[in-house]
């Protein structure tokens, strides 16, 4: 009898520390797994600064919002590369900030400008430049765009307005304080730049 009741006390340890054993395994399972969900869940939200205060902003899918930064990409660059003030510091800047958005191409296009007398004529003629987008159109697939805009050219003598059309493609960078949208602008050119609109100012 007190041999019996040794293996019935064995045989209930054993079965205790195998119940502990899986109870552990699969406590452990699940922690690893609710953790391994806060991660992704973490690695889906964004912190957003405001007065230094951290708000969070939860993100989608990169891929499922890449057309609108794609857009807000192709709008800031051009809002930056042509709406000028009569400044010479001042346009400095905002091509500076430009090439940032945009490669060689953008250099390119800038020093044609400038060997045209373009810039020197914004300053002499105390010309306002005023960018207003009309819509942006995204081939995905072969990650191209085109542009089309109105530019208000401002003068002491006239207000001019033009039709703006450009295209390019787009290349996915690594995103930076001077490129947020990690979008760099390739083989940009100019397909319209044309008068709609000429209205003379008075001269008194």
């Amino acid at each position: 009898m007190i041999i019996k009741s040794i293996e019935a006390k064995i045989r209930l340890a054993t079965l205790v520390a195998a119940g502990s054993l899986i109870s552990a395994i699969l406590i452990t399972g699940i922690a690893c797994g609710y953790a391994y969900l806060q991660v992704v869940n973490a690695r889906q939200s964004v912190y957003i600064l405001d007065n230094n205060v951290p708000i969070l902003a939860k993100q989608t899918d990169v891929q499922m919002n890449r057309p609108a930064e794609y857009r807000a990409h192709i709008d800031l660059f051009h809002s930056i590369f042509f709406s000028l003030t009569p400044d010479d510091k001042y346009i400095e800047y905002q091509m500076k900030k430009a090439m940032y958005l945009i490669d060689e191409s953008g250099a390119r296009q800038m020093n044609n400008l400038k060997e045209k007398g373009y810039f020197n004529s914004i300053l002499s003629s105390s010309s306002v430049l005023t960018l207003q987008t009309d819509s942006i159109s995204l081939d995905i697939a072969k990650n191209y765009f085109r542009f089309y805009g109105k530019l208000k050219i401002d003068r002491r003598s006239s207000t001019v307005i033009r039709s703006l059309v450009t295209e390019g493609r787009l290349i996915d960078i690594p995103r930076s304080e001077n490129n947020p949208h990690g979008v760099l602008i390739s083989g940009w050119k100019t397909l319209e730049n044309k008068d709609l609109e000429n209205v003379q100012k008075n001269s008194f």
